[in-house]
């Protein structure tokens, strides 16, 4: 078997759903010495709002691990990764190729998984990129279903699903039917139906055998299954078995996937849900006949049902309905299968099996151990390292390499200039930078105060001399021709040809203001100082309210720099009504943007020092 290979496997089922051959054949790669990282399902079809718990599910399982990684044991890493449920969207794509590809090449840097066998079972989009944008040493699709069946776009999935079948190195399929897409599209490909963990069973039954608790009460001869509970179980084939024996149990066991109303009644069928699959041999041995009761669709005649062998290798009777699969076993095992064309003969077999045992149980274990899980992984690994040594004497294809990088070369071009152009558009033609501005700017109504505090512009925002302070001057001097104060400070420690705070004097004066109502701090060369040395004025005075005029968006860092050093003084936010500087219909300048930008760093800076 491979070893001390990466391996990246893209599944079509969680994790944590029931334990299949994803988790059987990625499980042992990691035992093997193998580092395998399984992504959980990405889906096929675009959800519906019964797939909320799934969804639900699949967030909890995000928030289980760091940005959806975790590992689950030894060697064995399981990602759930977030992503837009939409595979047929070309814009959810495009981010959901972006989220994906950087996650995992984030997550291989940090723990140095390199050059890894990409392995999927999905044959979706998704599964296309990775196997295009992470350099690996081979790529494997195992195709367990046809996909296009469950998918809700059937030409996209076999579109895809071509693309990928030519991309693959190795492609391992469940049957001849599903083999016929690789017979199309010229590919080889190998036969491997899922095969059954025997060492699991072998090992129950050394053991001390017991009835589980919630078949303790059930009436015995049992007619058991096992799997999902979905929409491909003949509903009507097991309300027939219901009816035509009585004096038996139907016990189906399996998480629940579709509406069973129509059975769950009945009184001799017992749903008894999901069970981990170490308890499914004392399960299965607790049954007298096992049963396949599938339907006929285009969906089922490529099913190969993994419990056929779980059945056998307990010594079960199988009963099934004519999958082409399960004739295809039959043709291969000496009809070992009951097959039940008609309800009838379906319940004519189930009949016969109850009233008498076939003494066929030692031919049905030797069955199942030929179909054992460790014989086919290992059949699998050899397949993938004969790949991988034909892939290392082919002659690198040069061409291939150039496309390649062109392609990410260009993919990154476009990604930049994309991320540019919506940058652009959100900041330059949209209100975006005017919401994110409202919380620096503080406006209440005025009010009666002992003085208004100007804190002049110096170069302001526009970073010229003399384009800060006129609009803070003229309305400082309406607050006061209106009463709400009868004194002025203004406080600048800017110089340019004249002292800021003196021109403001001056210019006051001339509008009207007394001589005496005017008090000039002219030190300050930054907002912490105006704060401070305003401060002092204020207390020195006595004075404990002050109506505060500046510009809109600076009144937050001046109201933080109060709050810390003077706290008992009480501030009235009465900024610019209407700055020149600041004016904006909807969408925001260049020069604005940065006045804002200015101001949440300086806050930042502030709290830094200690200043807020």
């Amino acid at each position: 078997m491979i070893k001390g290979h990466n391996i990246i496997c893209i599944s079509s089922i969680d994790w944590d759903f029931v334990w299949q051959g994803h988790q059987e054949i990625m499980s042992t790669f990691a035992k093997n010495g193998n580092t395998v990282l399984f992504i959980e399902n990405t889906g096929i079809r675009t959800p519906k709002f019964t797939d909320f718990p799934r969804l639900r599910k699949r967030f909890l399982a995000w928030m289980k691990g760091i940005r959806g990684f975790r590992k689950e044991s030894e060697n064995l890493f399981i990602y759930s990764p977030l992503i837009l449920p939409f595979p047929y969207s070309r814009i959810a794509r495009w981010f959901n190729r972006k989220l994906l590809i950087n996650s995992l090449r984030g997550w291989m840097k940090i723990m140095g998984f390199h050059d890894p066998i990409i392995w999927t079972f999905l044959p979706t989009r998704l599964a296309i990129d990775v196997i295009d944008n992470i350099d690996n040493k081979l790529a494997v699709y195992y195709c367990i279903a046809d996909f296009s069946k469950l998918s809700d776009n059937p030409k996209k999935v076999h579109r895809t699903e071509a693309e990928l079948i030519n991309k693959s190195d190795v492609v391992f399929v469940q049957g001849d039917v599903l083999g016929e897409k690789c017979v199309k599209a010229g590919k080889d490909f190998y036969v491997f139906p899922f095969g059954v963990k025997t060492e699991v069973f072998l090992e129950y039954k050394k053991g001390k055998k017991s009835v589980p608790i919630d078949m303790k009460d059930v009436k015995r001869p049992v007619i058991g299954y096992v799997g999902g509970v979905h929409r491909h179980i003949d509903f009507n084939l097991i309300k027939r078995l219901s009816y035509d024996f009585k004096d038996c149990s139907i016990v189906l066991i399996g998480p629940l996937q579709t509406d069973c109303a129509e059975i769950k009644n009945l009184k001799n069928v017992a749903l008894l849900g999901k069970k981990d699959f170490l308890d499914l041999p004392v399960y299965i041995d607790n049954f007298d006949i096992a049963i396949v009761p599938y339907q006929l669709n285009s969906y089922t005649t490529t099913v190969y049902p993994t419990k056929m062998n779980e059945y056998h290798i307990m010594g079960r009777p199988v009963v099934s309905t004519p999958l082409p699969e399960v004739l295809k076993f039959n043709a291969e095992n000496n009809n070992l299968v009951y097959i039940g064309r008609t309800p009838e003969e379906f319940s004519r077999h189930v009949a016969s099996l109850v009233s008498k045992k076939d003494g066929l149980e030692s031919i049905r274990i030797e069955s199942a151990m030929r179909n054992s899980w460790s014989a086919r992984i290992e059949d699998m690994s050899q397949k993938m390292a004969e790949a991988m040594d034909r892939k290392k004497t082919e002659p690198e294809d040069w061409k291939d390499n150039l496309k390649k990088i062109y392609k990410r070369s260009s993919e990154r071009i476009l990604n930049m200039t994309v991320i540019a152009l919506t940058a652009y558009y959100i900041l330059f033609h949209t209100s975006f930078v005017w919401f994110i501005a409202s919380p620096l700017k503080i406006e209440e109504l005025p009010k009666v105060a002992d003085a208004i505090v100007v804190f002049a512009g110096g170069v302001g925002e526009s970073g010229r001399p003399g384009q800060g302070y006129e609009e803070r001057l003229k309305h400082a001097v309406y607050l006061y021709e209106k009463g709400f104060a009868g004194n002025i400070i203004f406080s600048s420690g800017y110089s340019y040809a004249f002292k800021e705070a003196d021109i403001m004097k001056t210019i006051s004066l001339s509008m009207g203001v007394s001589q005496d109502a005017i008090i000039i701090e002219e030190e300050a060369v930054n907002t912490y100082q105006n704060v401070k040395y305003c401060a002092d004025i204020l207390k020195r005075h006595k004075w404990k309210k002050a109506l505060l005029v500046s510009s809109p968006y600076h009144m937050r860092r001046s109201g933080l720099v109060f709050k810390k050093i003077a706290p008992d003084i009480n501030i009235i936010y009465a900024p610019i009504p209407k700055s020149l500087f600041y004016k904006h219909e909807n969408n925001a300048k260049l020069h604005q943007i940065k006045g804002i930008l200015h101001e949440y760093l300086s806050i930042a800076y502030y709290w830094w020092k200690g200043y807020v």
